[in-house]
């Protein structure tokens, strides 16, 4: 009724002869040397402005500008830093995420003001908090300034009352595979070390298979690392679940005297190093991500997210906090109970990911460095993805007492990068797929074309000859092939004839633009990771020499400066065995809350198609597989008595002078089984040779490992599966007839003069 009151006099008062917006007396005519006098008024700004320039202040947070829009004794009471304390004080404590306001009454008089509103915070703990109050406001030289106390934030904390959070954290969620294994959760841990100086040869054995069959690993492996030189006097052997730990007690109980065990509680991961890149780890708030955090309701003491799921996945995992806040007086008391919200239960994330298969593709590549994805070749969803180098997320919880967290820093291997989704490498021959189609599409070809493939070609000239492998082997030409041919010797000739032709025949863009199509040179999609780009340049605009003709011909074995990643070239293989669709690749299956809602549903997602005739398309299958099954074939001693179905392609990337190239292998399946459905790989081991002495057999173990449970046959550089032989090990073996070698390499004998 005050308010009214005032109002109403002040319109009285306005009436009398106030000026609008201030209340001051209107300024005298003043005549002027025209036909007709002019009448000039004193403008006094609006209040209602300025106590919304204000609030609008608040809203952004922006507290210096609210700090200057007070009158002069506000701001010699308060200074800015004053100021700032109390407002961030008030932000960080009730987890602010937004301010709103509502103009409600002003009510002015000539030099001062009162103006009514509604404010609304927003908490990120205990939702919305809404009150009226009342700002005060001064005109000084001619601007209407604040008159600042603590009841402009809240009416509670007038008196230099101040707020205070409960917080209620709910359980992290767990993470899954597919199946409903665990592949992350809070729970009771196990630490298994081994005192190697006690272990006699005749219980080496028996303890070994024993910490096998615990852990996961292989028995060998593990008598090799016990049995070593230089094994340390504490043994690190993995880390296991309580619950896991106690089934298998009873024994390992007679070899108590060779292990040391410790128990904690902390965040899981029974697979450690396998699949890491993906799944990801958790660890507290960094201080650079604090301040941001804590107003989202994220105290500085918490555990979060830190990489792939884990962190992807955080608004599910961790949960919906809640929160009970409280005013509290100077002397700190409490005063009331402001507002509260109970904690919501985290969500459960169950990946595509295939456990076990999860486990043997890490192991596959575990001894180089490189990465394997693994997709369904239908539906795009990820069954395993390995990076290698790689970490133990179990190692980022310090309480772990066998953490290898700091010997991680720097990180001079990259293990916390990502290949199979950020690293970009020439492709080399597994692009071959690419210029093979596009020389069917443009006609100029066709599958009954012949080409003599001679150890050099000299399309450019005689003066500037490009090799190919079989020259560098030792080898014997591999003679006049057809297109399908080609691809099968992965001659190279042949495909500096084709990005040539393409070239001077109207159509120099046709290999990108088919590249395009294939979805290279983008992003694939993948929601969960981060992925990078790679790059698909035209002859034109390649960087890789001032002779377009020149990058036209290495562009068409999958050098020049093309760059693709694996996951690219998975997305590539699968749209080649399913019919040109190119699906999403999806790591998650599905979210699911406490009373088993879904939140989240994989579908398959088609990104495109890539319009190929579907006889093209058949000729370019029965090019994969004749690389298999063919003879003469670049991988067909690496295939021989495997009897799953398999179209694929060898890959030699040359990466620079002085550099071991990169060895890929990439293709598919077709055994049309409805309990196994068909899958797409990709293998990529860098700087270590030719793409069918190393890929191909990785490629191998992996679809063993699907399709039979468990690898079944030994790597070359093995003496029995899963035991590295380093004495095997040759960067650059000589291989053996029908294997291929450097294809895919840029120039080779001399480089054209620009």
């Amino acid at each position: 009724m005050r308010l009214i009151h005032w109002l109403a006099l002040g319109a009285l008062v306005f009436a009398a002869g106030c000026s609008l917006g201030g209340g001051q007396p209107a300024a005298p005519s003043t005549p002027v040397p025209t036909r007709e006098a002019e009448v000039i008024t004193t403008s006094v700004p609006s209040v209602e402005d300025a106590a919304r320039a204000y609030l609008d202040a608040w809203k952004a947070f922006d507290y210096e500008s609210m700090h200057a829009r007070l009158t002069q004794i506000s701001q010699d009471a308060f200074s800015f830093e004053q100021f700032d304390a109390r407002y961030t004080a008030v932000a960080l404590e009730a987890t602010l995420t937004a301010v709103d306001y509502e103009l409600l009454q002003t009510l002015i008089n000539p030099t001062n003001a009162q103006i009514a509103y509604r404010v609304t915070l927003t908490s990120a703990l205990v939702g919305e908090i809404t009150r009226d109050t009342t700002m005060n406001l001064s005109l000084e030289g001619g601007e209407w300034r604040v008159v600042w106390d603590d009841s402009l934030i809240l009416p509670e904390l007038a008196g230099g009352n101040t707020l205070s959070m409960q917080r209620f954290n709910p359980t992290r969620g767990l993470i899954y595979d597919r199946d409903g294994a665990v592949l992350a959760g809070d729970s009771e841990a196990v630490a298994v070390q081994v005192i190697p100086s006690t272990v006699d040869e005749d219980s080496g054995s028996g303890l070994a298979s024993q910490l096998a069959t615990l852990t996961g690993q292989r028995a060998q492996t593990l008598a090799e690392q016990i049995f070593a030189e230089d094994a340390p006097f504490l043994l690190p052997i993995g880390v296991v679940s309580g619950e896991q730990f106690s089934l298998r007690e009873q024994f390992l109980q007679p070899y108590y005297n060779f292990i040391r065990f410790d128990r904690y509680f902390t965040r899981l991961y029974p697979l450690a190093t396998g699949g890491a890149h993906a799944i990801g780890y958790v660890g507290r708030v960094g201080a650079d991500e604090a301040e941001e955090l804590a107003r989202q309701g994220v105290p500085i003491d918490a555990i979060i997210g830190k990489q792939g799921i884990e962190r992807w996945g955080e608004p599910y995992l961790s949960g919906q906090r809640g929160g009970e806040l409280y005013v509290i007086s100077p002397e700190g008391l409490r005063v009331t109970i402001l507002a509260r919200r109970e904690a919501q239960p985290a969500q459960s994330v169950y990946l595509t990911i295939d456990r076990d298969l999860q486990r043997e593709t890490q192991a596959a590549i575990r001894d180089f460095t490189g990465a394997i994805v693994v997709l369904e070749r239908d539906t795009g969803r990820i069954l395993a993805i390995a990076s290698s180098p790689t970490f133990d997320p179990n190692s980022a919880d310090f309480s772990n007492p066998i953490s290898q967290w700091s010997t991680y820093f720097p990180d001079n291997n990259g293990r916390f990068f990502n290949r199979a989704t950020q690293g970009q490498y020439p492709p080399g021959s597994i692009f071959k797929m690419i210029p093979m189609a596009a020389a069917l599409e443009s006609e100029l070809y066709s599958t009954n074309s012949t080409y003599f493939c001679g150890h050099l070609w000299t399309g450019l000239g005689e003066g500037s000859p490009l090799e190919d492998w079989t020259l560098a082997k030792g080898l014997p030409a591999s003679g006049e092939l057809t297109l399908p041919g080609g691809l099968m010797r992965s001659c190279n000739p042949w495909f500096y004839e084709i990005g040539l032709a393409l070239y001077n025949n109207g159509f120099p863009d046709l290999i990108a633009e088919m590249s395009r199509r294939f979805g290279l040179g983008s992003p694939t999609g993948l929601e969960a990771l981060t992925e990078a780009a790679g790059q698909i340049t035209t002859p034109d605009t390649s960087t890789t020499g001032s002779d377009p003709r020149f990058n036209a011909a290495q562009q068409a074995i999958g050098q020049s400066d093309t760059l693709v990643t694996p996951l690219q070239m998975a997305v590539f293989a699968a749209a080649l065995g399913n019919g040109g669709t190119l699906y999403q690749p999806a790591l998650v299956e599905q979210i699911l809350s406490t009373d088993g809602q879904a939140t989240l549903v994989f579908t398959p997602q088609v990104r495109g198609t890539t319009d190929l005739d579907p006889e093209i398309l058949a000729a370019l299958q029965a090019a994969m597989r004749s690389v298999i099954n063919d003879p003469r074939g670049t991988a067909y001693s690496r295939f021989l008595n495997l009897t799953i179905s398999i179209y694929g392609k060898t890959g030699t990337a040359q990466t620079g002078p002085g550099l071991l190239p990169h060895a890929w292998f990439i293709g598919y399946t077709n055994q049309n089984r409805a309990d196994l459905p068909d899958i797409a790989i990709a293998v990529i081991v860098e700087n270590i040779g030719e793409g069918s002495e190393f890929a191909a057999p990785i490629f191998k173990r992996v679809v063993e490992a699907y399709f039979f449970g468990s690898p079944q046959s030994r790597y070359p550089w093995e003496t029995q599966i899963g035991v590295f032989n380093p004495e095997f090990f040759n960067p650059t073996p000589e291989g053996e007839e029908g294997d291929e070698g450097d294809e895919g390499t840029a120039p080779a004998v001399v480089t054209p003069s620009p």
